[in-house]
């Protein structure tokens, strides 16, 4: 067969990446397998894909990615909660392991293409730019590889990809862009996969089996004690009590504070370096602005933004950020949205493309910018 028509697929022993190899079979492509082993829970998977390879006559690879998986995913997840960060793994993991070593293994098995489970579609756009414009270094007809949504509004991943370089997208197919997932259920129960297509869904932190806050604990000896008993305020600075650690907290987070004030109250903002959590009510998670970093864009800025804060969010209309600092741009959103949170990525959207992205640096306390 053609090397042309060659892929290796990221394989989890699951029902989407089970759908895509037999898919990519019945197109006609060589097909291969690949599973990553990302922690040591991860050697079950290895089993149930192992399996399916040989049932679906295709080779089967494995990847033991544990210590980079530690380096570039878990310790930065731990750490950003230490510094006060609702982080979100997959974010990084997609471009800097599972994309990056997918690319790599391909070239090592002289597959052309890669392939992955994901509900997202890719699509290639000739750029049409300004020769002045330095946002994305390209010429007017150069041609740029832009995620799109998949069709499946529950289950589109858009939100999680938008880290991926170029090279990345250039080489990789996402089958299951153009479907819905009970219709995938079907299709594999069709072909008498019913064990599969039984299989539940796989868990929101791959390598977090319970609470964030137990896998904190294991990971961060004495962090309790490190952080424990700093100060609940409100907005105006007033304590109101103590709280068990900041790094236990998100965000919005209601349930669970550890404090009575006799009415609801909501986690606005952290702050690490002084050890408080600040309390308030629903009205006040609400904002129409935030500061973001590191933002990475496809092409130009188009008009007609929209942004989502959080992964199934719905995207909000949005100005084009603004630098205000060095590193940091403001955002400014045309309705108020409810408990932006720094860690997240901020997803910038044209249509149903993704244009670019940025991490969400903070959300209160910056009148400085806004009122520039």
């Amino acid at each position: 067969m053609n090397t042309d028509r060659s892929v290796l697929v990221g394989m989890s022993g699951g029902i989407d990446s089970t759908a895509v190899c037999c898919m990519l079979l019945e197109q006609g492509y060589r097909v291969e397998g690949l599973t990553f082993v990302t922690c040591d829970s991860g050697f079950g998977a290895v089993d149930a894909a192992a399996a399916l390879a040989a049932r679906l006559g295709i080779k089967h690879h494995v990847a033991d990615v544990r210590d980079e998986f530690r380096q570039l995913v878990v310790q930065p997840f731990i750490d950003s909660y230490l510094a006060g960060y609702t982080p979100n793994p997959c974010v990084n993991c997609n471009p800097l392991v599972k994309f990056r070593l997918l690319q790599e293994w391909a070239d090592r098995l002289g597959c052309t293409y890669i392939a992955t489970g994901h509900y997202v579609k890719t699509e290639k756009v000739k750029l049409k730019t300004e020769k002045s414009d330095v946002q994305c270094g390209g010429e007017d007809g150069d041609e740029k590889y832009y995620i799109v949504t998949g069709d499946d509004y529950r289950k589109d991943q858009s939100y999680f990809l938008w880290r991926l370089t170029q090279q990345q997208l250039s080489r990789v197919i996402f089958p299951l862009g153009g479907w819905e997932k009970p219709r995938v259920v079907e299709y594999l129960k069709e072909r008498g996969y019913q064990c599969v297509a039984d299989g539940g869904e796989s868990m929101e932190v791959c390598f977090i089996p319970g609470d964030y806050r137990d896998f904190l604990r294991k990971n961060v000896p004495g962090i309790d004690e490190r952080y424990g008993g700093g100060s609940f305020v409100d907005s105006g600075g007033r304590v109101l009590g103590k709280h068990s650690g900041f790094p236990f907290y998100t965000i919005g987070q209601r349930k669970g504070l550890g404090i009575a004030l006799g009415h609801p109250a909501y986690v606005l903002k952290i702050n690490s370096a002084k050890n408080t959590v600040m309390l308030g009510s629903e009205e006040q998670l609400l904002t129409q602005y935030m500061l973001v970093e590191t933002p990475q864009w496809v092409g130009d800025v188009p008009g007609g933004l929209a942004v989502r804060v959080r992964y199934r969010s719905r995207a909000v209309p949005c100005d084009a950020p603004r630098q205000v600092s060095d590193g940091r741009w403001l955002v400014r959103l045309h309705e108020p949205v409810s408990a932006i949170t720094p860690g997240q990525s901020a997803v910038f959207y044209s249509g149903n493309m993704v244009v670019g992205g940025a991490f969400i640096a903070d959300q209160r306390g910056i009148n400085q910018w806004i009122n520039e």
